[in-house]
């Protein structure tokens, strides 16, 4: 049995959402295409925290990632921000 590291996991991770992403992006329902943004958004959001943590070892420094996870969850919000009213 094969066992995997961080760095595979977040691989597999990444491609896992990557995956989701699509079939969110895919999904043929017009009428919730808000909330569908809103998911593609949250999921680009978590392959980004996923990348700082493990691709570049902020998981080892928690006030470092604690930075980075605040201003990704502002650049998210601007994000949302500007979707929602873009309508």
């Amino acid at each position: 049995m094969t066992q995997f590291g961080p760095l595979a996991r977040a691989w597999v991770a990444l491609i896992a959402l990557t995956a989701l992403s699509t079939a969110v992006a895919l999904a043929p329902a017009p009428s919730l295409r808000l909330g569908l943004g809103v998911a593609i958004l949250i999921l680009a959001l978590v392959k980004a925290r996923v990348i700082l943590g493990r691709y570049l070892d902020l998981d080892d420094y928690p006030g470092a990632r604690r930075v980075f996870t605040g201003i990704l969850v502002a650049w998210g919000a601007a994000a949302l921000g500007l979707y929602l009213a873009a309508g």
